[in-house]
């Protein structure tokens, strides 16, 4: 019964490196690709280099709430953070999905949900709600922050760790290397 159980782990390990990755970046597309696509399109008027009121009081709340809301008041560093952080919405999803420099990107993702998460929490007042926050081992699974983004964070990590997986764009430059 032991070298049966071992025989099978040995199996499941040997295929984790196929398996895991691809699966990660399938539940990616199917659950956060266009959530993310959807809210880069929130942030421009026109072109992603056009940014719109609604993407500099996403990114910069306490900012923009300090200027009344008038974007000629806000620097050309706010400007280029509105611009990157949009298109970043739309470039790292599409190359985690395709399979493009996944190690990058997905750890570019993990940076973008990190300030994501304390643009909610701080910056839009997040961390007064503990709903929002969320609390671990706590038998509920609805806070956005500490339970939703956690299982983010641990399909970005497989990325990081395990690559795109065989069935991707790196595996196939990979081939002609």
């Amino acid at each position: 019964m032991i070298a049966l159980y071992d025989r099978t782990a040995a199996a499941l390990n040997r295929s984790a490196d196929s398996i895991l990755p691809t699966l990660a970046r399938f539940i990616f597309a199917a659950t956060l690709l266009f959530y993310f696509w959807n809210s880069a399109g929130t942030k421009w008027d026109g072109t992603p280099f056009s940014p719109s009121i609604g993407g500099y009081a996403q990114i910069f709340p306490k900012a923009m709430e300090a200027v009344g809301y008038d974007i000629s008041q806000m620097s050309i560093f706010h400007w280029a953070v509105v611009v990157a952080g949009t298109l970043a919405e739309y470039i790292l999803p599409l190359l985690i999905v395709i399979g493009l420099f996944t190690r990058l990107a997905a750890l570019g993702m993990i940076g973008f949900v990190i300030v994501q998460s304390l643009t909610d929490l701080y910056g839009h007042g997040g961390i007064e709600h503990a709903e929002t926050l969320g609390a671990w081992f706590d038998n509920l699974s609805g806070g956005a922050i500490l339970d939703q983004r956690a299982f983010w964070m641990l399909a970005f990590v497989v990325l990081v760790l395990k690559g795109a997986g065989p069935l991707s764009v790196d595996k196939l430059l990979s081939r002609g290397r």
